[in-house]
């Protein structure tokens, strides 16, 4: 049996592509308990630790395992190590923890609903939640 080169080299190529492709290009909405107003431009303080208070309202970021890796590119332009080498930093010296990071979208979506101060990011946006910002 033969097969054509063209037809096999096509076919490893949309094969070795098609997966990546759409992994990346899905949509990163964060999201916000309705009693907060926030801006995109609070976003990377939010979660780098540095603003940690809205009003008087203790703000509690959480990561969400599916799409860290793409809310870290996109929103604050690092990858995990640097993220997370922040953080230690940020523990040691100032004593705070980072976010929590919760299983998926359906948890970070009750948890930003349900919790004073949350914020979080999901593919799209479940009722009963602000959207602060879309990547």
């Amino acid at each position: 049996m033969h097969l054509d080169p063209k037809l096999i080299a096509a076919l490893f190529v949309a094969a070795a592509c098609s997966v990546p492709f759409g992994a990346r290009a899905q949509q990163v909405v964060v999201i916000a308990n309705p009693a907060l107003q926030l801006t995109a431009a609070d976003l990377p303080d939010i979660f780098l630790g540095e603003k940690q208070f809205a009003g008087s309202v203790k703000l509690l970021p959480v990561d969400n395992s599916g799409l860290q890796e793409q809310f870290l590119n996109k929103a604050l332009s690092m990858d995990a190590a640097k993220y997370n080498g922040r953080w230690v930093k940020k523990s040691f010296r100032d004593g705070v923890n980072p976010p929590p990071i919760k299983s998926g979208d359906a948890e970070v979506g009750e948890y930003v609903k349900r919790t004073p101060g949350a914020v979080g990011y999901v593919g799209s946006a479940p009722a009963g939640v602000t959207v602060v910002n879309k990547y």
